[in-house]
């Protein structure tokens, strides 16, 4: 398994696992919204994405998207983790902690506080990843949201 950062040349592969995720979230599939979404953040340097590549067949196998924000109170980068999704055919096999592996090894080269991620309640699995890797359940702070397009 080869892990990368994503570039342009490799947004059809990212675009078709992206729709993926989002499906997998209940979403409806929409390969060509997902396209032009990540054609976005990877033109416009919004987000950094990582694919991971099954070296024997060349298929992609999975990605993680890491999206920068900043801490007013410690004055720091933090990245946040808002994608990562493996393929049903490569799970079990490495590929997310290799996925989450190259998230560290980013926010450790760009001097980032700290990486944050949420996931569904109900996902077990990606819980049980995360909290391998030394990710804390934050029991300090509430999360809300406030929908403002309807």
């Amino acid at each position: 398994m080869t892990v990368k950062q994503a570039e342009l040349a490799d947004l059809d592969e990212v675009a078709a696992l992206f729709n993926a995720y989002r499906v997998f979230y209940g979403q409806q599939p929409d390969l060509e919204g997902a396209r032009g979404f990540l054609f976005d953040r990877l033109v416009y340097r919004q987000s950094v994405v990582w694919i991971a590549r099954d070296e024997a067949s060349g298929e992609a196998a999975g990605f993680t998207q890491l999206y920068p924000i900043f801490s007013s109170v410690s004055m720091e980068r933090v990245l946040v983790l808002n994608d990562l999704f493996v393929t049903e055919a490569h799970r079990k096999l490495g590929v997310g902690q290799r996925l989450l592996d190259a998230a560290k090894s980013y926010a450790v080269s760009v001097k980032a506080k700290g990486l944050q991620l949420s996931t569904a309640v109900d996902n077990a699995a990606a819980q049980r990843l995360y909290e391998r890797n030394g990710y804390e359940r934050d029991e300090l702070y509430c999360h809300y949201f406030l929908r403002t397009n309807g």
